[in-house]
């Protein structure tokens, strides 16, 4: 199976490079599955129901979402209808939405989808190491089992959680890869198992920017530490940050991964 997982989308200058470039890529790169974190698409906090629909018609196959699911209060209803769009599945029970989806591709093989949210700098959710490990219980990958490939997106600050997770996972799923810190790490690798990782996916959005917000007004929390204006998207050029994974059918195992950024300001890399 050949994957694509693309970072936080933040802002107008995110989705428009999105929903510009990924119909392309799809084609360029012969995709087979498209994930998207997209809690930062609605002005850098949120997501929108009109713009969730506009990834799914780009291309997205799934939606991944974080700390900011519920900033657009809007979704809520939106997600109960929608199996594709996928919030952290370490919230308590009860919880509007879906932690994980399942989605049949190409020839009718299936790929599970699944989001957690780290707790070390973040806020005190269930353990998501323990909900990951209550998915996989259920859903074995491989030739023999109920889907060919597992992608779990790590929606987490510190980067020694989202490595500790690789680890833990690994030979169990295809992908795990982290968002929400915005850069772009550079250890994409296949791990010892055969999992593929990387600490951070970076962001679908403008570089020339503090994580994607205007400079000028983030700066200036550091320097004053009181409030300011509300922090903007920046609206620059934006650079498509992601990861490349192809995968072996009969395992669900990753043969290879390679990282993307297509773009604004950024080196630009694209898988072979």
């Amino acid at each position: 199976m050949r994957i694509l997982f693309l970072g936080d989308v933040v802002g107008r200058s995110g989705r428009d490079a999105l929903t510009t470039k990924l119909p392309g890529l799809r084609q360029q790169l012969a995709l087979d599955l498209v994930v998207v974190n997209g809690e930062n698409a609605s002005h850098g906090f949120g997501l929108a129901p009109d713009m969730a629909r506009a990834f799914l018609a780009a291309g997205a196959d799934v939606i991944t979402l974080g700390n900011h699911s519920w900033d657009r209060k809007e979704l809520i209803p939106h997600m109960e209808q929608e199996s594709r769009i996928v919030r952290p599945a370490n919230y308590p029970p009860g919880t509007p939405g879906r932690g994980h989806t399942v989605v049949t591709v190409s020839g009718g093989r299936k790929a599970l989808v699944m989001n957690v949210m780290g707790r070390l700098f973040m806020d005190p959710l269930d353990d998501p190491f323990r909900a990951v490990q209550t998915v996989l219980a259920t859903h074995r990958m491989g030739a023999g089992g109920a889907v060919q490939a597992i992608i779990l997106d790590v929606h987490a600050e510190a980067t020694s959680e989202k490595s500790a997770f690789g680890h833990s996972f690994d030979g169990l799923v295809s992908l795990v890869v982290g968002t929400h810190t915005h850069t772009p790490t550079a250890d994409h690798q296949v791990l010892p198992g055969g999992t593929a990782f990387q600490t951070d996916a970076g962001m679908c959005g403008d570089y020339d920017s503090v994580i994607g917000m205007q400079k000028e007004g983030a700066s200036l929390r550091f320097w004053r530490k009181l409030p300011g204006e509300k922090l903007a998207p920046a609206e620059g050029e934006a650079t498509l940050c992601g990861l490349f994974v192809e995968t072996d059918d009969a395992t669900g195992l990753a043969l290879r991964v390679a990282p993307l950024r297509l773009g604004g300001r950024l080196s630009q890399v694209m898988p072979a």
